[in-house]
């Protein structure tokens, strides 16, 4: 994994990268990046087909700025991707925005996820009718923890006319 839009990844070569989804249709490819600053700053000089979602990292309050970043990308699809979730977001500013996925950390030494930081964020995008996709409470053991929250799976896409929900892994 990395970040295409990191400062060392060349225009030309991102534009390659975005050929190549530009000629797959029947694909749906979903690009995160921490680097909302570079996104906004070159997404005119990319071509965005509709099977291309663009999303940022949120993981707390500090980066919040990266959404402001993010709606200025022409993507069909724009996302939140709220993991590992590390702090609390609220008053979250969703316009624009239609997809928001939250998780927590996991690994040998994960940062807890207070569950009311979730509950804000799903009751912030029913509000907005943005779709909310809950992927996991984290911990070290991520799969014991499970991924229902109040004892439902939240597993909401955006919908896209014509478009086939893409596979998310657990």
């Amino acid at each position: 994994m990395s970040d295409l839009f990191h400062e060392a990844v060349p225009l030309g070569f991102i534009q390659q990268v975005f050929a190549v989804m530009n000629d797959c249709p029947h694909l749906t490819f979903q690009v995160l990046t921490k680097r909302s600053s570079r996104l906004a700053e070159i997404a005119p000089q990319l071509q965005w087909s509709r099977n291309i979602w663009m999303g940022v990292s949120v993981e707390d309050a500090r980066v919040k700025s990266r959404i402001v970043d993010l709606r200025q990308v022409p993507a069909a699809i724009r996302f939140l991707s709220c993991e590992p979730l590390i702090g609390p977001l609220p008053n979250l500013n969703l316009e624009g925005i239609h997809w928001v996925i939250v998780g927590g950390e996991s690994g040998f030494n994960p940062r807890p996820m207070d569950k009311a930081w979730v509950v804000d964020i799903r009751n912030q995008c029913h509000a907005a009718d943005v779709s909310f996709f809950f992927k996991q409470w984290g911990g070290r053991h991520k799969k014991a923890a499970g991924r229902e929250l109040d004892g439902v799976l939240h597993d909401e896409f955006p919908a896209l006319s014509a478009h086939i929900a893409p596979h998310v892994m657990a």
